[in-house]
């Protein structure tokens, strides 16, 4: 079936490349994106398909809302404010963007007429704090931040509270508690909690996705929020080490861009997915430190990672996803390795010319002890 499709945020990373595969699938396009001069520091990406309709607008304006809703059957709500540290500083931005954003646009929703048949949010991992984890004598855990005493003595693992043994980090469900612990996780459980909620009350199937840690080409290098592969590409890029706290074993799901979109038109799709939840990752764990090493290794460079033994006030040492119930529901299956993937990021950026606003914006993040 074709379907008119509405994807906010529509020019950004994820963004762009649902709508370039929902094109490919022969569906109608619009995009409602207001060019983030973090994101968008070039102006209009070259990437963005000709075949979508643009309109250059703010997901925060009711005009502008109801403009892009205008004959669509279905909307991708991917347009957000990203980066945990920026969050802690910029509240008030997060919060208008992210949380009264996505009000914005359920008000319109609800008050004005419109035909959408299907609601489809991005969430984020970072809702759930620390990972799972389970201790050998006590069963499954989940155990508070590590506190900075802890740190301090680099003790960097997490301990059972009721017995006081190393816990093993385990794949992270969709129904574990979702301990907040910045003010980006609390926007994200903001938007998902809402899309949900209007969508039971008003009777539009909706679907909330909680990213993991996303990576691919169309990255904005020139903005250190959009994680530790970037940082570590433009480093190495340079001859200089990446730079990693604790002892570098610290874990996280890295899942490429292509397969977030397959698991979003899957969501589309499929009534399974209708009022819920789902994980989307790759269910592997992969260390900080192994990032380091094998980007060294695609650049064919001889760098090693820098362990610092330091810390960051706030970081989660694991969490990995628990993909089984988007596999069971929507016969969801990650298809890009970390390797091929990076791969591809690599091969990207060599013509990005990012690295002079890269290098700036990430004295600016460390100036304020975040990162």
């Amino acid at each position: 079936m074709k379907y008119k499709i509405l994807v906010t945020g529509g020019a950004g990373f994820i963004g762009s490349f649902l709508v370039d595969k929902l094109i490919e699938q022969g569906h109608d396009l619009r995009i409602l994106d207001n060019f983030e001069p973090q994101v968008h520091s070039k102006g209009i990406p070259s990437y963005l398909n000709q075949k979508a309709e643009l309109i250059k607008g703010d997901i925060r304006d009711t005009s502008d809302i109801k403009k892009a809703i205008v004959d669509i059957d279905v909307i991708f709500h991917e347009a957000a404010m990203v980066g945990v540290g920026q969050s802690m500083y910029q509240i008030e931005k997060y919060t208008d963007v992210n949380s009264f954003g996505t009000a914005k646009l359920l008000d319109v929703l609800a008050n004005f007429e419109h035909n959408i048949r299907k609601l489809v949010v991005a969430s984020s991992m970072s809702t759930y704090g620390e990972g799972s984890y389970k201790c050998d004598k006590c069963g499954e855990s989940n155990p508070d931040l590590r506190t900075e005493k802890q740190m301090a003595q680099c003790k960097w693992e997490l301990i059972c509270p009721e017995c006081g043994s190393i816990l093993n980090p385990i794949p992270t469900k969709e129904s574990k508690k979702q301990e907040l612990n910045s003010i980006y996780a609390l926007t994200k459980k903001d938007q998902e909690d809402m899309f949900l909620i209007f969508g039971k009350n008003y009777g539009i199937p909706s679907v909330a996705l909680r990213y993991f840690n996303v990576f691919g080409p169309r990255q904005s290098l020139s903005n250190p929020y959009t994680g530790v592969a970037a940082i570590f590409m433009s480093r190495i890029k340079n001859n200089n080490q990446p730079v990693i706290y604790e002892d570098g074993l610290q874990t996280r799901d890295f899942i490429s861009v292509k397969d977030i979109v397959q698991a979003n038109i899957l969501s589309m799709k499929d009534s399974s997915a209708n009022y819920e939840v789902f994980n989307v990752g790759t269910g592997k764990q992969i260390t900080i430190k192994s990032i380091g090493e094998i980007l060294a290794k695609l650049y064919g460079k001889d760098i090693k990672p820098k362990i610092t033994g330091q810390f960051r006030k706030g970081d989660i040492r694991h969490c990995i996803a628990d993909i089984s119930k988007i596999k069971s529901k929507l016969d969801f299956e990650p298809k890009i390795s970390f390797e091929d993937g990076m791969k591809e990021l690599i091969e990207w950026s060599k013509n990005e010319q990012s690295e002079d606003k890269f290098e700036k914006a990430t004295l600016e993040l460390k100036q304020k002890g975040l990162i």
